[in-house]
C-alpha cells in the first residue's frame, strides 16, 4: 500500500510533505504533486504535514477520488522528483478546499 495525493492538491501544491519524505517519492507537475507508489514506503510522515489534507492512504482515499490512485502512478513516471520545499502556488490559499479541480490539472 502507498499514500496518494488527491484532488485538493491541484492548484495549491504545498510542499511541506516533501520535506519529511525519507525516500523522495514525490514528483512535481505544473500545479500538482504525486507520490510514486513503487517508491513510497508507507511511513505515514507526509499525511499530517499536508496543509490541504490532500494525502491519504491508498485504502482511505475519499469516495469519488479513487481515480487519483492510478493518476499518481501514471504521473510519477513522467514528472521529475521533488526533494526540497518550495513556495506553494501564488493563489494556493484561494484554491485550498475547493472541489471539482480535476479539470484544472496540468499534465
Amino acid at each position: 500500500m502507498a499514500f496518494v495525493v488527491t484532488e485538493n492538491c491541484i492548484k495549491c501544491k504545498f510542499t511541506d510533505c516533501v520535506d519529511v519524505c525519507p525516500v523522495d517519492c514525490f514528483h512535481e507537475g505544473p500545479n500538482f504533486l504525486v507520490i510514486d507508489p513503487d517508491e513510497c514506503i508507507d511511513c505515514t510522515l507526509c499525511e499530517p504535514e499536508c496543509p490541504a489534507n490532500a494525502i491519504h492512504a491508498e485504502d482511505e482515499v475519499p469516495e469519488g477520488q479513487e481515480n487519483f490512485i492510478e493518476l499518481n502512478a501514471e504521473l510519477s513516471k513522467k514528472w521529475p522528483t521533488i526533494t526540497e520545499v518550495k513556495s506553494p502556488l501564488p493563489d494556493a490559499e484561494d484554491w485550498n478546499g475547493k472541489e471539482g479541480k480535476l479539470d484544472l490539472l496540468e499534465k
